[in-house]
């Protein structure tokens, strides 16, 4: 199965008063590699969104985006120095004892106090904090996967097009192949006829063909050329990250394509072999966004 390595996915979970958006955005990358933006407070779930992210990424570079709203990330609370109050009392009591004050302090008083009365903020349970999060992940991770099976699924159905291209040629060049030898010995009997006025040498004529002869077979690399391309077809039906294999081939592909164009030395075939370059060059490009 070809899995792309672009894609695109979005989660978002809701717990109480606490919303969690996730996305994550994924490129081709040689290795597989992690950026994820969040706030600090779900710094301590780092790990755990990487090994959530990784059961649907085996390679490429993903970038998690994590947003968080409302007020169930933190509660807050009110918190009392009550040895500060009672310094501020006794001191109250004292001024009003000194001065002989008739009121006393109410409560609007302690309000208006500095320190005596504090908003503590309390950060959410980690327990509740990481289950939202990670089913936020989760559902992100879930949708960004199927669009990098839709896009491989693409992907593969054009390469397998220029692969059908390429074997058309390849079974053109097996018939044009055999040519080659014969219309070189008769250029050399030709030349040779031009040169001697018909007094030919048989023998040497046949020696020089066949050296040509050896030197431009290309069966081999056809053969070669054809058992790559079968070999292409089936890794892509693996049910596993098969971007590396894939790029092997096409290189294999390519070298014996450049062996097949050097030792040919005919027109026709190297047209062809022009041809069959610019498919596998499609096909490189295709092989890497492959996961």
């Amino acid at each position: 199965m070809v899995i792309s390595m672009t894609g695109y996915g979005r989660g978002f979970a809701e717990e109480q008063d606490l919303r969690i958006h996730v996305e994550i955005k994924t490129v081709n990358h040689r290795f597989t590699e992690y950026q994820i933006r969040m706030p600090r407070q779900l710094l301590f779930l780092e790990d755990k969104i990487k090994k959530q992210v990784s059961e649907y990424i085996k390679r490429g570079r993903a970038e998690v985006f994590i947003t968080l709203e409302g007020s169930g990330l933190t509660t807050k609370k009110l918190e009392v120095d009550w040895e500060l109050a009672d310094e501020y009392v006794s001191l109250m009591s004292k001024v009003q004892q000194k001065y002989n004050l008739a009121s006393k302090p109410d409560l609007g008083d302690f309000l208006q106090l500095d320190d005596v009365i504090t908003v503590v903020e309390q950060q959410a349970d980690q327990a509740y904090l990481e289950d939202t999060v990670l089913s936020a992940v989760k559902e992100a991770s879930s949708g960004l996967f199927q669009m990098r099976q839709l896009e491989g699924a693409q992907l593969a159905k054009d390469m397998l097009g220029h692969l059908s291209r390429i074997r058309s040629i390849v079974e053109k060049l097996e018939i044009l192949a055999p040519a080659v030898a014969e219309n070189y010995r008769n250029r050399l009997y030709e030349k040779i006829s031009d040169y001697t006025n018909g007094m030919l040498d048989e023998a040497r004529l046949l020696t020089e063909a066949a050296i040509f002869a050896e030197k431009a077979d290309i069966n081999e690399e056809l053969t070669r050329l054809e058992s790559h391309i079968s070999q292409f077809e089936k890794t892509l039906a693996i049910r596993e990250p098969v971007g590396r294999k894939l790029d092997f081939l096409v290189q294999e592909m390519n070298r014996e394509t450049n062996t097949i164009g050097s030792k040919a030395n005919d027109s026709s075939i190297a047209q062809e072999v022009v041809e069959v370059k610019s498919l596998l060059e499609k096909i490189k490009e295709q092989v890497q966004n492959i996961e």
